[in-house]
């Protein structure tokens, strides 16, 4: 089984999605991202993932009137990623606000002691977010990419209590295009260090879920993908894809 998470993307209080990272290639799919999560759980979604591009691009949390009301309008948990830089802002979006798993992806790479700390603070409930050009590690909204490889830097986290990885590559995200091979053995690598990995970016059709379900059989550790843009063009059906994916 692997669990399918729908994403929400927000800027300016508003659901959207990007190509390949970039603000200047926005689509608005809907002005009230709030009826959008209960449509998804209405549909099935055992979880929610939400981004706060305006929080990943600033540094810190900009949507944050919105996330709290989508985690008040439905039952179940929410991760959220997009802005998590400091321990303040950990503690306010998992303690305050609600959240259930918080997504720490560019202080993990500049800061590794402290998202060692956060996981620690927060067991099982941390992720990180991997988010890779050519394997490579972007960071600040994608707007950067470092010398570090994905792989590389989850290897530093082993043994923790790390409540996931989501791995994105991003020449997919958006695109429409498919999970391609390089995406699928890095899952695999990802997921051979014994860490819950989670899918994200070119899920496009069923037949993508099929081949992470594929990919599951020699790596158990994958567990969950994020499936946007799909969903919201219709792509993929989600109730039937979670009905495959639970097989």
């Amino acid at each position: 089984m692997i669990e399918l998470i729908p994403a929400i993307d927000l800027r300016d209080g508003r659901c959207v999605r990007l190509r390949q990272g970039d603000y200047n290639q926005e689509t608005v799919f809907n002005d009230d991202p709030v009826e959008v999560a209960r449509q998804w759980q209405d549909q099935g979604a055992s979880r929610i993932h939400l981004v706060d591009l305006d929080g990943a691009k600033a540094g810190s949390v900009q949507n944050g009137e919105v996330i709290r009301a989508i985690v008040k309008a439905v039952d179940v948990p929410c991760q959220l990623g997009g802005g998590l830089r400091n321990s303040e802002t950990v503690k306010n979006v998992l303690e305050d606000i609600g959240i259930d798993r918080a997504i720490v992806g560019t202080q993990a790479l500049k800061q590794p002691h402290w998202f060692r700390e956060m996981v620690e603070t927060y067991p099982n409930r941390v992720a990180l977010g991997l988010d890779a050009r050519d394997s490579m590690v972007a960071t600040a909204g994608w707007l950067e990419v470092s010398q570090t490889s994905a792989l590389e830097l989850a290897r530093q986290f082993t043994g923790l209590p790390v409540a996931a990885v989501i791995y994105t590559n991003i020449a997919n995200d958006g695109m429409m295009q498919g999970v391609d091979e390089g995406t699928l053995k890095d899952l695999a690598e990802l997921a051979a260090l014994k860490l819950p990995v989670i899918a994200s970016g070119g899920v496009t059709t069923i037949d993508d879920v099929k081949r992470l379900l594929e990919i599951q059989q020699q790596a158990p550790d994958l567990n969950g993908a994020i499936i946007g843009r799909a969903l919201y063009e219709g792509t993929i059906n989600l109730p039937e894809a979670i009905a495959i994916s639970q097989k």
